[in-house]
């Protein structure tokens, strides 16, 4: 019975790690503080001139909200354009050269005394 045992916890140790694995380096969280809803958040290649699709597709980025953005394994670049639209009057907000790889949260800020948006890299 213990050989059952250790094997099962083998097993499970392995497919926890072969998730982990599967994960793209660059796959990061994205936090809204800005006291504004966002109906659209693009991500691309920094070398690109395309900002090719909302990554929320039909969803929001609500105030106080979180989405994770999720990159393909065979994706290998690490330096990310990130652009965000806002709601309600479709101003937007743009950051260029984010190192993904070595970003896991991006956490988003409004500041109404100068009107910008900022971002903090965690």
């Amino acid at each position: 019975m213990k050989i059952s045992v250790f094997a099962s916890a083998a097993l499970f140790s392995a497919l926890a790690l072969s998730a982990q694995a599967q994960e793209a380096k660059q796959d990061f969280d994205i936090v809204n503080q800005t006291g504004y809803d966002i109906k659209e958040v693009y991500v691309s290649a920094s070398k690109s001139n395309d900002w090719e699709e909302d990554v929320l597709g039909d969803d929001e980025l609500h105030d106080k909200g979180k989405t994770h953005i999720k990159f393909s394994r065979a994706d290998k670049t690490c330096k990310w354009d990130l652009k965000v639209v806002y709601s309600d009057d479709d101003s937007n907000a743009v950051w260029n050269d984010i190192d993904l790889c070595k970003i896991a949260r991006i956490t988003l800020k409004f500041n109404r005394k100068t009107n910008t948006t900022s971002a903090l890299f965690d």
